[in-house]
């Protein structure tokens, strides 16, 4: 499958680097994504990550707005500004920044969530407390799906 699914909860190394799950390096392979664009989430405490067409997909919705707009110049803010390149190693493994840490609080343990089109990252206790939250308020909200 082409798409990110599932989590997955992996340790940082001595040396600061994690491991992408396997599952999500095969999308990345399948993708032919050689260079991770990463920025700060919008809404949540985590790094979302994709492929150069996930930044791509943000430029082209800034570029239809008037350059000079509040909403381009927010966004531009948001995915340029809080934006970086990275690479994995050769053995699959990213190294865990302070861009990364400092943004989602992220210590010895990160969790890979997939997104469908893109992974994030995140601090595991938060995680498991936003996916709580979530199931808790579509429970309320009486939807299954």
């Amino acid at each position: 499958m082409n798409r990110f699914l599932s989590n997955a909860t992996n340790r940082i190394d001595a040396k600061g680097r994690v491991s992408v799950p396997s599952a999500f390096r095969s999308v990345l392979a399948q993708r032919n994504v050689q260079e991770l664009y990463c920025f700060q989430d919008f809404v949540f405490p985590a790094i979302s990550v994709g492929g150069p067409d996930l930044l791509e997909r943000f430029e082209r919705q800034i570029a239809a707005e008037d350059p000079f707009s509040p909403d381009a110049n927010e966004m531009s803010l948001l995915i340029h500004g809080g934006g970086v390149f990275v690479k994995l190693d050769a053995e699959g493994r990213l190294m865990v920044t302070d861009f990364i840490r400092d943004f989602t609080g992220v210590s010895d343990e990160v969790t890979f969530v997939g997104r469908a089109d893109h992974f994030q990252l995140w601090q595991p206790k938060a995680f498991l407390a936003a996916q709580t939250q979530a199931r808790g308020e579509r429970k309320l909200a009486g939807k299954r799906s």
